[in-house]
């Protein structure tokens, strides 16, 4: 048998999670949803808020790591179609960049340097 208050924890979780739905929680939702909880009676306005933001938190951390997984997938899709990204070449074109320095610096230094005797 659960514990009296992990009953009233549980369900004020799955209030909290039906809440959220799929839309961030600004502040002021925030308030009122703790708001509603304590109207309803049984938790006390801290209890509430922690659950509150813990739910959230924990809901936001999924999301993120949702968006994750969906960005390595795209990343692949587009390695299968030969595609790069644009950091990618970002990253190429400035390494193309400092080797064409590199080799005008050497250039130079070769038009500057009297041959070998």
């Amino acid at each position: 048998m659960a514990a009296p208050g992990n009953d009233s924890r549980d369900s004020l979780e799955q209030l909290v999670l039906a809440g959220v739905g799929v839309v961030a929680l600004t502040a002021d939702r925030i308030e009122e949803l703790v708001d509603a909880l304590v109207k309803r009676g049984g938790v006390q306005r801290d209890e509430a808020r922690a659950a509150v933001e813990d739910t959230v938190s924990r809901w936001r951390g999924d999301a993120t790591r949702v968006t994750e997984r969906a960005g390595a997938g795209l990343q692949g899709v587009l390695r299968e179609f030969g595609l790069v990204l644009r950091s990618e070449y970002e990253e190429l074109e400035l390494r193309v960049a400092q080797l064409e320095h590199r080799l005008k610096l050497l250039e130079r230094h070769e038009d500057v340097t009297p041959p070998a005797a």
